[in-house]
């Protein structure tokens, strides 16, 4: 591991102001992913700004019910409240199928948002990665690439985003808060925080050096939905996903859904919103084909590999299943 310093920030704006001194500098919450990014040489800060203890570790449910999450909040703590698990059960049971145990409790919202890919050529230092070193290749393509992307890859990488909570809070249209180094503020909706590698796939967020996740917000839910999140991966035991689906419906009382949301993880560099498949189902009535239609249009633009071309149809098998067993939950009520 290089060698860096480390400082702890007292507030917002310390923070800000070590790290507009160092393009060198990173912020630091519960560093289960950056640390051992660290240890393997994948990447070596001159210096660590601790950020955990900012005053952003609370869950403010509102009147409205909408949802504010403070971006130091842990995953455990999250993944347990009854607020979130009983208005966004979706949420709570991605945190849940992410992580064990050990890891939720030191693990923060802010920076479960920003883990990095899991490729194994992005975490060999020996090997070339365009995401890790630009312009060095991807040997992925022609390699091993089974657990890797199959929807909006390029020609320079084709790795896949491995944060589950991500792909829950964008089938939850959830907007994160951002501070800049000069003490402004934006939102960017979670859906729209990621990049796709295109020809920079070494730039895989729209924040700045400097920015920081202060929080993310849930909007309300929709009247009566019905939540799911649904992980394929190779082991019980807490591996990262080989396609996973976050699923949302309401139904109006003739069947029809009036509201469908459905998030993808393991097919994509970023969480992927399922749009086309959404579209195709809001306002009609889910039955068997029509719900299998959507999901193949919504894989129609798959470039798959040798290796990972069961990808496509698992996920087409995951969407139907995940919108009919939430109907016939309805059904059931």
């Amino acid at each position: 591991m290089k060698e860096f310093a480390y400082a702890r920030a007292g507030d917002a704006d310390e923070a800000a102001a070590l790290i507009a001194e160092r393009p060198d500098a990173a912020y630091l919450g519960g560093g289960t992913n950056l640390v051992d990014l660290m240890k393997l040489g994948v990447t070596g800060p001159g210096l660590l700004i601790d950020v955990s203890r900012l005053p952003y570790d609370t869950i403010e449910h509102r009147a409205d019910g909408s949802v504010l999450i403070g971006a130091t909040v842990r995953n455990g703590e999250l993944a347990g409240d009854p607020g979130i698990r009983d208005r966004f059960p979706l949420l709570s049971q991605a945190l849940l199928a992410g992580a064990s145990g050990q890891l939720r409790t030191v693990a923060t919202v802010g920076g479960n948002l920003l883990q990095r890919t899991r490729c194994g050529y992005f975490q060999d230092v020996t090997k070339p990665c365009n995401k890790r070193a630009p312009g060095t290749g991807c040997p992925a393509i022609q390699g091993a690439h089974r657990d890797l992307a199959v929807l909006g890859t390029s020609e320079h990488c084709v790795a896949s985003h491995p944060s589950d909570m991500a792909v829950a809070l964008v089938a939850l249209d959830a907007v994160a808060h951002v501070r800049s180094v000069d003490g402004g503020s934006r939102t960017v909706p979670v859906a729209e925080l990621y990049l796709l590698p295109g020809d920079t796939p070494h730039q895989e967020t729209v924040l700045d050096h400097g920015d920081l996740i202060t929080a993310v917000e849930l909007p309300p839910p929709p009247p009566d939905a019905r939540m799911r999140y649904r992980k394929v991966r190779d082991r019980w035991s807490y591996a990262f996903a080989l396609v996973s689906v976050a699923t949302s419906v309401s139904m109006a009382e003739d069947g029809s859904l009036t509201d469908v949301r459905i998030a993808l993880g393991g097919v994509a560099p970023r969480p992927w919103r399922a749009r086309i498949a959404e579209e195709r189902l809001r306002g009609g009535r889910p039955d068997e084909e029509t719900l299998r239609e959507a999901a193949r249009a919504e894989l129609a633009g798959a470039r798959p590999l040798p290796d990972n071309a069961f990808k496509v149809d698992l996920a087409v098998d995951l969407i139907v299943a995940g919108v009919r067993d939430l109907v016939a939950r309805k059904d059931r009520a």
